[in-house]
């Protein structure tokens, strides 16, 4: 599979029938959520949300947290 330029995915998104677009926007929103999640799950096994997680649960610990 041939790799396409920046320039050319978006002239090939900026010439999508409304339909065509709604549709895209559909597939890159689960996409884009996916990548996301991969991301998160990657930075916990690396450690990189130890700190923010230790930070949380403190002040959960000193009464500084609220329910949602």
């Amino acid at each position: 599979m041939a790799s396409l330029g920046l320039g050319e995915i978006k002239d090939a998104v900026s010439s999508l029938s409304p339909d065509q677009l709604s549709e895209f926007r559909s597939w890159y929103e689960q996409f884009d959520a996916a990548m996301w999640d991969q991301q998160i799950e990657w930075d916990a096994k690396d450690g990189r949300l130890d700190a923010i997680a230790e930070a949380a649960l403190a002040d959960h610990a000193a009464g500084q947290s609220r329910p949602l």
